[in-house]
Formats: C-alpha cells, structure tokens, sequence
C-alpha cells in the first residue's frame, strides 16, 4: 500500500494526470527538448471529453516534473499542436529557457513545419502559394473559415504524385493558424480525404481518418543552435489508403519545399 499512497500524491502534485497507457515514438529528445512522432486519434492536450488521454498525459507520465515546473502559462512545454485526427513531429520544451526561445522562434516564423496530405484531385496547379486570412469560430467546437476579418495565414504546396481522383500533396504552413492546412487545400478544391470538417462527406468517407501527417521540422536548438532537421516517414495506417488509390508513397529523404524564405 505504501508505494499506491506515494503514486497518489505524486500525481496530485501535477496539474496535468499521468497515463502511462498513452504511448508514442520519440523522434529526438535531449535536455532541453522533445519532439514526439504523434499517433493519429490522439488528441495534443486535455479538453472536453478527453481529459486523461492524450499525449500531454502520456507526457506526463514520462516527464511529468519537468513539465510542471514549466507551469500552465508556458503550456506545461507545449509548443504547437496538431490536430486529433492528423498524426507527425511535435516540438515539447523541458526548461523554461528552451520554451521562450522557440516561442520567440515560432513567433518570427523560423520554424519550418511540412505536412504531408492526400487530397481530392486534380489538383489545379502543381505548386503554389496560398495566401488567405482564416478567423477561428467558436460554437459548440472550434472551427475556422477564410474571411477577409482574419489573421493572415500563408500555406505553400506542391503536388507530389496524383492518381485518378487524388493526389498526394506537400505543405509548408508559414504561419499556423487553426486548421490552416486543411481550410487553405479545401479552399483551392483539393479537401484533405477523411476531413469531417472541411470536406464533402463522399471525400470525408475516403479515408479511414484525416490524410494529414506531420513529416518535417525544421529548426534551430533553442540552446545550442544547431540546426535541425527532422523527418518521418509515412504513417502506416494510411498505406492501404496510398495502395487503393495508386499513389506511391512520399519519399522524407526526398528534396522538399525549400526551406529558406
């Protein structure tokens, strides 16, 4: 019983409750930060419904004294997030130092963040730049929508492969706005297959889930300024989905969409 009680006020120490039952890859990890390869269905952090099962609470199972010194106004080290459905390479902070430095980072859009898709094809021109404000809206969850009232959003791509009716895409977002990727290809008549939000329901059934991964990150350390450079490759639950449509899959040592402004 003694070593219960201590598991229990070790955990009503954290403002966040540890589930060591939620698991994911480390794609690098060192002192001062992680970057997790998050798995698809797996929400970033606790909200409505999902209060001890998401990657911050597996995180906190892992490294749950060092994201509570950072506390709820550094976002317990999070940096950005991804959405529930969407899978790929996050960037958490460990120290204080290292969060206000890629806060800072991020903040000046020198983080580099590339996202793989499978959308509805043709797509129309083979690489572009989208170049459309998004304001988020709250109702009963949060959404977004291009409007002339918004912030601006910038999502650059570039068609990879296509087949007959889709087409594998690379995004860079800029700037990260909520469900900027996602609102920004279906503005262009390429919705993402599998996005219950902002795709027509026979394009949301293609696909088992949101066709979005987060393969590439490009960034400097917040301590050493060694330049990174992180990639995935792609998820394997979407390979059926890649096969059944005859696309190959991305190559992450491939040449992507350049990095420098």
């Amino acid at each position: 019983m003694v070593p219960r009680r201590g598991c229990v006020s070790v955990s009503l120490a954290l403002s966040i409750l540890p589930n060591p039952r939620v698991t994911f890859a480390i794609a690098y990890e060192d002192d001062a930060i992680i970057v997790v390869d998050k798995p698809p269905r797996l929400p970033t952090q606790p909200g409505k419904g999902h209060e001890d099962d998401t990657l911050l609470n597996g995180l906190f199972a892992t490294h749950g004294a060092r994201l509570q010194n950072l506390g709820r106004a550094r976002d317990f080290g999070l940096l950005h997030r991804l959405d529930r459905m969407a899978s790929g390479l996050l960037i958490v902070a460990l120290t204080p130092r290292a969060y206000d430095a890629l806060r800072a980072s991020f903040e000046a859009r020198t983080i580099r963040k590339f996202y793989w898709a499978v959308v509805k094809g043709p797509v129309g021109r083979p690489s572009g730049v989208i170049n459309k404000p998004i304001a988020e809206h709250v109702s009963e969850m949060k959404t977004a929508k291009i409007s002339g009232n918004g912030k601006p959003a910038v999502t650059a791509y570039r068609v990879l492969s296509e087949a007959t009716g889709a087409a594998v895409v690379e995004c860079r977002a800029v700037t990260g706005r909520l469900h900027q990727v996602r609102i920004h290809l279906s503005s262009i008549g390429a919705p993402i297959l599998g996005d219950d939000l902002y795709a027509p329901p026979p394009i949301k059934a293609a696909s088992p889930r949101l066709a979005l991964h987060s393969h590439r990150l490009v960034f400097n350390h917040p301590i050493t300024g060694e330049r990174l450079d992180l990639r995935t490759k792609w998820p394997k639950d979407l390979g059926p989905l890649l096969r059944r449509l005859g696309l190959p899959k991305p190559d992450p040592g491939a040449e992507a969409l350049a990095v420098e402004d």
